[in-house]
């Protein structure tokens, strides 16, 4: 018994040998789960704010926008909408995102007027005024007519922000001011869309903005009354790694599950008035 037990005790050399075989082994495995969650399509598992939209079809200029929040590893639940929104002037086409890049179909380009579906980070909030609205905290730049948004491919600073002299600004830079006066764009909330990093004639400056008209969509925008964009706004907020997820209503069915959505049922829920 004590010699078959002997026999059966590995040398150290052989502890060693396995014991490193087994550190590897074990090291590729986590970073094999490492890199899927990573590059796993749908609404990464930080995000506990999700702004949903929805379009009846790929064609939709209108559709819904919902609020959502979850607590980490936990059901997302409606807190706000739906309220409607209005989307490109030809519907949507897939962008590039956290999610939808690798989808086939309709590729979202400049000056398409289509909006880009899939799922997408959201940056800093631009305004013309000097602080967020009240509830506000999130991070924010005042803008003023420094600052543009190029949207020429040409550019290298294509889908970026940038500053420049508005006394001696360039030729191509005059008409992607970003204080223009204009109404709309009193708050714009960035989409990240073809951002990281951004591909020459992808697609550009894309927000949540004031709509013009209850009938007027966009190039690519998601635009919504006044009030309910303000709403959006003081709800965001850093530690919730907010998203936005716009999809047609046919593929939401398809994917919902798989990219980290709201159920059918959330959706039927509604959400309250805040």
């Amino acid at each position: 018994m004590s010699i078959l037990r002997l026999r059966s005790q590995p040398s150290p050399k052989a502890t060693v040998r396995q014991a490193g075989q087994a550190l590897r082994c074990g090291s590729i495995s986590l970073l094999m789960l490492l890199g899927s969650k990573v590059y796993a399509d749908g609404v990464p598992d930080d995000c506990t704010q999700l702004i949903l939209g929805i379009a009846p079809t790929w064609n939709s200029m209108r559709g819904d926008l919902r609020l959502f929040e979850r607590m980490h590893g936990g059901d997302w639940v409606s807190v706000a909408g739906p309220f409607p929104v209005l989307f490109g002037k030809n519907g949507l086409a897939w962008g590039t995102g956290l999610a939808g890049q690798n989808e086939p179909g309709l590729r979202k380009q400049e000056r398409d007027g289509r909006a880009p579906a899939g799922v997408f980070e959201i940056g800093q909030v631009f305004g013309y005024d000097s602080h967020l609205p009240q509830g506000g905290d999130y991070p924010y730049h005042q803008v003023t007519e420094a600052d543009v948004w190029s949207d020429d491919p040409r550019s290298p600073h294509y889908n970026r922000h940038i500053v420049i002299d508005p006394k001696n600004p360039p030729d191509n830079y005059t008409h992607e001011k970003m204080r223009s006066g204009d109404f709309a764009y009193q708050w714009l909330v960035e989409i990240r869309h073809n951002s990281d990093p951004p591909v020459a004639g992808r697609g550009s400056a894309i927000f949540f903005h004031i709509r013009r008209g209850v009938n007027r969509p966009t190039t690519g925008c998601t635009t919504m009354p006044k009030d309910n964009l303000v709403k959006l706004i003081t709800w965001l907020r850093v530690k919730g790694h907010p998203c936005y997820a716009l999809l047609p209503a046919v593929e939401y069915d398809k994917k919902w599950r798989s990219w980290n959505l709201p159920s059918p049922e959330a959706l039927k829920r509604g959400g309250n008035s805040r």
